[in-house]
């Protein structure tokens, strides 16, 4: 059940209550308009959603939560197809039995074995708690009515309420539809239900508070009871304090250690998480996204994955998709084989948004020990990287703009001849490559795009272990930044890993 929360010692409390009050009403005023909204609940089945199905179902275009079979703990349907960080979450409720406890996760943690902990827009039958903010197995953050600041060390100070708790009980409807709303953005997080503010959140709590995380619909034990949920549509709003880095890891192609998309990406963003604060980090895993949101808030894009013909990019008109996101100043990111496309699908698009791609029968894709590296002078992405010497499979003659328009040599390097001798081969050698013995060659690169987005293209990431090599790591993390408009450390992103982080995630054991 829900841990109790004092209530402030007076609502009839100072001359500014109302100014106050309708202040954080306006912050969340009425808003018929659904631009930007998307379904994550498609009314036919739980594709996308995980939970216990002696409990959870889909019945006439309803999410369905029943415990006519007992339980022994909580239960939750856990939204499996993203995570959530600033958004706004629209859906509908109706508990139809006597006795109902229930409410709707944002930005949790999955316990295991359906079990979440976390923030908790509450619902239930009782005349308490509905509109209410509660931390499932945590703390009670504020009841209908309240507006409040968890301060830093969990104190919970009281505002001007943004209403009277029985009157706002008034304007739920008891068995029948309700219209909830739930506004996170920041630490900030208000709940409306049927166009009206129940309650307001801010949570400076350091101890405690959290900017992403899970969805979940919960069934609390008890009585049994029934409720339903319908028309389930997610928005996702830009981030006002730091940039949102959004990695797309592909699925396993390779043998154990090589094209580690899962595992890389992963290791990439614990570094961020661990140091470097003004970006926020999320990571799909095996492919496209299935979350239909995903990069609706971004500021940048990292492809790790498979390319070429099956490229992610070129299927199912997505290049549609991705053009329109570069066009709206979203930077992006495409490591090792994702950054070759088809000549003339995506070859053009590459050019324009990262600035080169790889051109089958004008590039080639030998694995080699890259020596004597050239780093950019004076470019955020070398901020603090040393020169670092290291095998991989570095691609290089990649097909760049005429006169390397926009385009920053970040590392570059002179192949070993040997490299070169490959007979005419979609990957492995022509004429133009065999003639350039003894040049240099640019390995990964800086995009400015005309349109003042940024891209960044890097050849290298075949070998997993090369991660961590601290100067590799360090140039991929400042260009992550960089390509998001972040701020780039003067020097550079430090991290560490260890030989456990290596082994973490990994597609083949």
């Amino acid at each position: 059940m829900k841990l109790k929360l004092p209530l402030p010692k007076s609502f009839a409390c100072l001359l500014g209550l109302c100014l106050v009050s309708a202040l954080a009403t306006s912050a969340f005023a009425a808003d018929p308009d659904e631009s930007g909204f998307k379904p994550i609940f498609n009314g036919k089945n739980l594709e996308g959603w995980d939970g216990d199905p002696q409990h959870w179902s889909v019945k006439d275009d309803c999410i369905v939560g029943d415990t006519s079979t007992p339980m022994k703990e909580n239960t939750f349907l856990i939204w499996r197809q993203g995570t959530v960080d600033d958004f706004e979450l629209r859906c509908s409720y109706r508990i139809t039995s006597n006795w109902g406890n229930s409410g709707i996760q944002i930005r949790s943690r999955d316990m295991g074995h359906w079990v979440v902990n976390g923030y908790q827009a509450d619902i239930e039958t009782g005349d308490k708690y509905t509109g209410g903010l509660y931390n499932e197995n945590v703390r009670s953050l504020a009841l209908r009515g309240q507006n409040v600041t968890v301060e830093k060390d969990g104190h919970i100070t009281q505002h001007a309420p943004v209403g009277d708790p029985a009157e706002l009980e008034k304007l739920i409807h008891v068995k029948d539809w309700n219209d909830y709303d739930v506004l996170a953005q920041g630490y900030h997080v208000i709940l409306k239900i049927n166009g009206h503010v129940m309650c307001d959140v801010t949570d400076e709590d350091t101890a405690n508070h959290v900017r992403s995380g899970i969805l979940a619909l919960q069934l609390h034990v008890g009585e049994p009871m029934h409720i339903e949920f319908k028309d389930v549509r997610l928005k996702r709003l830009k981030l006002g304090d730091r940039k949102k880095v959004v990695m797309v890891a592909g699925t396993p192609s390779h043998g154990k250690g090589e094209h580690e998309f899962n595992a890389g990406s992963e290791l990439l963003k614990k570094c961020l998480d661990a140091n470097a604060p003004q970006v926020l980090t999320v990571v799909y895993h095996n492919g496209w996204p299935a979350d239909p949101t995903a990069f609706d808030n971004a500021d940048a894009i990292m492809l790790y994955m498979d390319g070429g013909g099956g490229h992610p990019v070129i299927q199912r008109n997505r290049l549609a998709e991705v053009d329109h996101l570069m066009k709206q100043g979203v930077g992006l990111i495409c490591a090792h084989y994702a950054v070759e496309v088809q000549k003339d699908r995506g070859g053009p698009e590459f050019l324009n948004w990262i600035g080169g791609y790889f051109e089958t029968f004008w590039s080639i894709n030998p694995t080699w020990d890259m020596k004597h590296p050239i780093l950019a002078k004076d470019h955020p992405i070398t901020r603090g990287v040393k020169p670092f010497e290291i095998p991989d499979e570095w691609y290089y003659h990649m097909r760049f703009p005429e006169g390397m328009k926009g385009v920053t040599p970040i590392l570059s390097a002179i192949p070993p001849d040997s490299t070169r001798n490959g007979g005419d081969d979609a990957h492995g050698g022509n004429p133009i490559v065999r003639a350039g013995k003894g040049n240099v060659e640019v390995l990964s690169w800086a995009f400015d795009r005309p349109d003042g987005g940024r891209g960044y293209g890097f050849t290298g990431g075949h070998y997993h272990h090369n991660w961590g090599n601290d100067d590799y790591r360090k140039m991929m993390l400042n260009a992550i930044l960089w390509v998001a408009k972040a701020d780039v450390p003067a020097d550079g992103v430090e991290s560490s890993v260890t030989p456990e982080d290596l082994k973490a995630n990994l597609d083949t054991k």
